[in-house]
């Protein structure tokens, strides 16, 4: 009787930890109707959200949450030297999240911020500056001042979008020993070695990979296991696969996000993978507004385009697949709105629940356990 009632918690184990609520925060541009930073309860078992609280802030348009959980960093998207990288924190039992401090960027128009496995240390990317900074954390989540700022230096082919570095994204790899900054301006990505005990940051033994002319490389994501990363190129509307060890990247290939024959404006933007490792997931802006959607080899990391799913609105900046795998949520900027797909975990591709939560220029998605 105890082995047949150990089998059977077993097996409702997965089930039970997936079986919970989740708050969803969202990051938004505030120069519209938007008030700051939005808080909702998602129920992983419908696909419903409600609403529960929201906190003042200007242009929060990308967020990160603390490895704990307990804490939410934003940037302050402003220009004119007033670039700045806020710190929260987040109460699980009221769902809302009290203001501690800010902190200068160190640059204009910061657009992408990132903590640490340790939760000791914060980088953000400055899009106008072209450089990124990295702060550090107090236990009791507060930031300090930039430990450090650093400049990149040059440009790229496309002279009206690249003529001096745009730093789109830093992020800290799975191993949390280097951080990898991509650079639209310039097309690279640049790696760095990081010292998460001092948050010393100096050049890998492979400082930069270089992406195609005028590609605009954006943001970055991993696979679950760490062995490779996918690249999404803006400019171009293309992915490039890379394999990954230690700060060293080893191209694969790369492919197109855009549907065939496509002639309008290009401009894609957030790339995931899910969590199973299965599938990857790139977002195009411009006017195609859709998602494309990539079975992934495990074995050798390349891509097999599987379709294209339509948003149901306009300007994807964003999305995420929530921590159970059966959701993906887009961020539809321009259009004022977050659309619910589920994911058919066997094909990858995405079918409209026709859920959605309507809030104004949503631009980031980001997720906490409930419990």
């Amino acid at each position: 009787m105890k082995k047949m009632l150990c089998q059977l918690l077993l097996m409702i184990a997965p089930a039970l930890a997936f079986s919970q609520d989740f708050y969803l925060l969202v990051g938004t541009y505030t120069s519209g109707k938007s008030e700051g930073i939005y808080v909702y309860k998602f129920n992983a078992a419908t696909g419903e959200a409600t609403y529960v609280s929201k906190a003042p802030a200007s242009n929060p348009s990308y967020l990160a949450v603390s490895k704990n959980n307990k804490f939410v960093y934003s940037v302050f998207e402003d220009g004119d030297d007033k670039g700045s990288v806020a710190a929260f924190e987040f109460d699980k039992k009221t769902g809302t999240l009290k203001f501690l401090n800010k902190q200068s960027s160190g640059g204009d128009h910061p657009c992408y911020v990132a903590t640490d496995e340790s939760g000791k240390w914060v980088a953000v990317a400055n899009y106008s500056g072209g450089n990124f900074s990295l702060l550090g954390v107090s236990p009791d989540g507060y930031l300090r001042a930039s430990e450090r700022t650093i400049q990149q230096s040059g440009s790229g082919p496309d002279k009206q979008r690249q003529d001096k570095p745009h730093v789109h994204s830093t992020v800290f790899d799975p191993g949390n020993d280097h951080l990898l900054v991509q650079d639209l301006g310039t097309d690279k990505i640049l790696v760095y070695d990081f010292d998460k005990k001092l948050g010393e940051l100096k050049p890998a033994k492979i400082p930069s990979t270089s992406a195609i002319g005028g590609s605009g490389p954006r943001h970055i994501d991993f696979t679950p296991n760490g062995k490779f990363l996918y690249l999404m190129e803006e400019m171009s509307g293309h992915v490039s696969a890379y394999a990954y060890s230690k700060g060293k990247l080893q191209f694969i290939e790369r492919v197109s996000a855009i549907k065939e024959g496509y002639k309008g404006a290009v401009g894609s933007a957030d790339i995931h993978v899910s969590p199973d490792g299965k599938f990857l997931y790139a977002s195009n802006r411009g006017d195609e507004n859709d998602i494309a959607i990539f079975s992934i080899d495990k074995s050798t990391g390349k891509l097999t385009l599987k379709g294209h799913q339509s948003v149901m609105g306009r300007t994807p900046r964003n999305f995420v697949i929530d921590p159970t795998g059966k959701y993906l949520l887009s961020a539809n900027q321009n259009s004022n709105d977050i659309v619910v797909f589920t994911i058919d975990k066997e094909t990858g591709l995405l079918t409209d629940t026709g859920k959605k939560i309507e809030v104004d220029k949503p631009v980031c998605l980001k997720w906490i356990p409930l419990k």
